[in-house]
């Protein structure tokens, strides 16, 4: 097996109308819940107060932001418990990490102490379905809608796409769940690659 994907292309969705949907979507996720795999290693994200700390050099100062939100993290998860579900993650890592899978690592471990599990697993354990491509961003709202992430040359988030197959749906679902059943998680993982490591330099622009 490839992709979960299997070559689907989906409808094409615009950032507005993909937020739009997305949010339509998530909180009927009761049943099957949120299941995301993110799979690339370096991405930006400018709309992110700690992603532009750190992007800037500031470490600390990115650090510091995302504890400043620990708050509303926490809230939003006790939202999504109150609706019947769980959200659920994926992170495929490759080591050495890059700075941006540090910087992310950290914000993941937010979420995963706020009540937004996380697992980790070697891009070794993915290769098998990396014949030809990386996986893809993808994932899935209960048994309805799937979405891929799209982004730029320069790995801002462009557009999205949309499956609403119930198959493909399932498919990708499975094929999610299984990778984080197989995955470790993140906070034993974290405290032996991550919580070591000096801060890392920060990206060249913000």
């Amino acid at each position: 097996m490839s992709s979960p994907l299997c070559g689907a292309v989906g409808e094409r969705m615009e950032l507005a109308d993909y937020y739009a949907d997305f949010e339509k979507h998530f909180w009927h996720s009761a049943g099957l819940g949120f299941w995301k795999l993110e799979r690339g290693q370096t991405f930006r994200e400018p709309g992110y107060d700690s992603w532009r700390a750190f992007a800037r050099g500031d470490w600390a100062q990115s650090l510091r932001l995302l504890e400043a939100g620990r708050a509303d993290m926490a809230e939003y998860h006790r939202r999504i418990d109150r609706h019947g579900f769980a959200a659920r993650r994926v992170r495929v890592v490759e080591e050495p990490l890059s700075a941006y899978m540090q910087w992310e690592l950290h914000a993941l471990r937010v979420r995963d102490e706020c009540g937004g599990p996380v697992h980790v697993i070697g891009a070794d354990r993915v290769a098998r379905f990396e014949t030809e491509d990386p996986l893809p961003e993808i994932y899935t709202l209960g048994s309805q809608v799937a979405y891929r992430a799209v982004y730029d040359d320069e790995g801002v988030l462009e557009s999205a796409r949309k499956f609403t197959d119930p198959e493909l749906v399932l498919r990708c679902q499975e094929f999610i769940e299984n990778l984080y059943d197989t995955g470790e998680p993140l906070a034993g993982w974290f405290a032996g690659h991550v919580a070591p490591l000096p801060p890392p330099p920060g990206q060249a622009r913000a």
